[in-house]
């Protein structure tokens, strides 16, 4: 299971971007990878698709791997690893430097 989530907000904590702050766009539990806006940007280059239209430059963000950012606690609004608990059939995720439940 993948501790971060679509929508969550996150800090990059190593590589090219490190500082970096943004959300979570779009997760990827399968490749461990999530994509983050603002942050990994690489230009694309996009075709015109009519007659006339000019083609274009476009920066889109890149996947990155989940090791390299950690949730930004919505309680504490510090970045903090997360823990889970098991509360009846469901896990929840909690922040382990404010004991919060996330979501």
């Amino acid at each position: 299971m993948m501790k971060i989530k679509k929508n969550d907000f996150i800090l990059v904590v190593s590589g090219k971007d490190k500082g970096g702050k943004g959300k979570v766009k779009e997760s990827f539990p399968r490749l461990n990878r999530v994509k983050v806006e603002g942050v990994a940007l690489v230009k694309k280059a996009i075709r015109p698709r009519r007659e006339g239209e000019k083609g274009q430059m476009v920066q889109v963000p890149r996947k990155i791997d989940v090791s390299n950012v950690q949730l930004i606690c919505p309680h504490c609004h510090q970045p903090t690893r997360i823990g889970l608990i098991q509360k009846g059939e469901r896990k929840l995720r909690v922040c382990k430097k404010c004991q919060q439940v996330i979501d």
